[in-house]
């Protein structure tokens, strides 16, 4: 009898050990990209492109939709991405809260796909006029950085308005409903309030920021399958490239995947940058300069060194254009 439990009990390990093996090759043979209703990535997803490279090494694409920055950055910090696009101000935060990360790609700067937005009746005329208003915006997401900015070339203080803190759909809620003085958001949701709302912008990021788009993957993955993250980065290269070439096409094939019209759809498409690209001792002084900022206002609470979070390509790739 001994024996015979003995062996069940053999069984039992090899098989549960077996289930191990099988669920960690599962995942090493799924890249699990998040991606937001704007930018490249929704292109790529669309046109299948990225699959089709990576089955030939045996690697599978899911896809899962996220409403903001801050909100895809939580699920690659807790494993259920592997990769994902942002603005520049998440990955901050999500550094600061211990999130195992690193920047992989960006894309140009694209200044104006971000503003600052009254409502078109509002009797606010500057970014001065601000002061002691309600203003409304996704935390820690890219806009967060073009407040700061705004607010310190107005000469004013952080503290001196006073900040709402809301996803995009439930900001614009707000902002429809008068219950805050301004929304700081992105495209193609400020194109959106723009044409729809009549919505007035006070202050694009030109002359203010950036507004870089990063991509970024878990440490675990990007140091373990650096080839399949160079084929996704040349797969969102080539993509951005041929939009950069085609924006009307682009909005045509965007406006139905982001649920807009055509004519809100190629304002995004105009105002985006295309054309991913590794990352310059400039760009990640810029990230650096952002990361002080965001210190300084105590909104995070410890100093970053961006530089220790940047993905190195391999040799092959790491010149590509």
């Amino acid at each position: 009898m001994r024996t015979v439990f003995l062996r069940q009990g053999l069984v039992a390990l090899f098989a549960a050990a077996f289930s191990l093996v099988a669920i960690a090759q599962a995942q090493a043979d799924t890249l699990r990209i998040g991606y937001q209703k704007y930018g490249t990535l929704v292109l790529l997803k669309a046109r299948g492109s990225l699959e089709k490279r990576l089955a030939a090494q045996g690697v599978q694409v899911q896809w899962t939709e996220f409403p903001g920055g801050p909100q895809l950055l939580e699920g690659l910090n807790v494993g259920s991405i592997d990769f994902g696009v942002t603005g520049e101000t998440p990955p901050v935060f999500a550094q600061a809260a211990g999130a195992d990360l690193l920047y992989v790609a960006h894309e140009p700067p694209a200044p104006t796909s971000e503003a600052i937005l009254v409502p078109k009746d509002s009797p606010i005329k500057s970014v001065q006029d601000l002061k002691g208003k309600k203003v409304v915006l996704n935390k820690g997401s890219n806009v967060h950085y073009l407040l700061v900015r705004a607010l310190e070339d107005a000469g004013l203080k952080y503290t001196d308005i006073q900040t709402v803190f809301l996803p995009p759909a439930d900001a614009r809620a707000a902002f429809e409903r008068g219950s805050v003085d301004a929304w700081v958001i992105w495209d193609p949701y400020q194109a959106a309030a723009e044409q729809q709302l009549q919505a007035r912008t006070l202050r694009d990021g030109k002359n203010l920021v950036d507004n870089n788009q990063f991509y970024l993957a878990t440490k675990p993955y990007a140091q373990q399958h650096p080839e399949v993250i160079s084929t996704l980065v040349d797969e969102i290269r080539n993509v951005g490239e041929w939009s950069k070439a085609n924006p009307d096409q682009v909005a045509k094939e965007v406006s139905p995947l982001l649920g807009l019209p055509v004519d809100i759809a190629l304002t995004t498409v105009k105002r985006q940058g295309f054309g991913a690209q590794f990352l310059s001792p400039d760009v990640v002084a810029a990230q650096q300069k952002i990361a002080d900022s965001f210190y300084q206002l105590k909104l995070i609470p410890k100093q970053l060194s961006i530089k220790d979070v940047i993905w190195t390509p391999p040799a092959k790739v790491a010149t590509a254009p």
